[in-house]
C-alpha cells in the first residue's frame, strides 16, 4: 500500500502544479492550459460524481480546489492500490 499512497501524493502534487500554471497563465493560453482536463481527470471525477450532488449550493474557491485535490488523491490511491494487490495475488498464485 505504500506505492498507492506514494502514487496518491503524486497525483496531488501533480494537479496542484497543473491547476497552478493553469490559472496563473490563463490569458498566455487563452484558456485553460492544454492538458489540464487530463492531469485532473481523478480529480474532476469525484468533483461531478460525489461533491457536486452533496454540494448543490456552489461552494467557494478554496474549498472546492481542496476537494478536488482530495478526489485526485483517493482515487489514484484506490487504483493504484487495486493494481498492486491483484499483482500481489497473481504472484503468489503463480508461484
Amino acid at each position: 500500500m505504500t506505492i498507492a499512497v506514494y502514487a496518491g501524493i503524486a497525483a496531488v502534487v501533480i494537479g496542484l502544479v497543473a491547476f497552478t500554471l493553469s490559472w496563473n497563465l490563463w490569458d498566455y493560453w487563452g484558456g485553460p492550459m492544454p492538458g489540464f482536463q487530463v492531469l485532473l481527470f481523478p480529480g474532476n471525477l469525484t468533483l461531478v460524481y460525489i461533491w457536486h450532488p452533496l454540494f448543490t449550493e456552489e461552494i467557494n474557491f478554496w474549498p472546492k480546489l481542496i476537494l478536488l485535490l482530495f478526489g485526485q488523491f483517493v482515487v489514484v490511491f484506490c487504483i493504484v492500490g487495486l493494481f498492486t494487490y491483484l499483482v500481489k495475488k497473481l504472484r503468489t498464485h503463480a508461484s
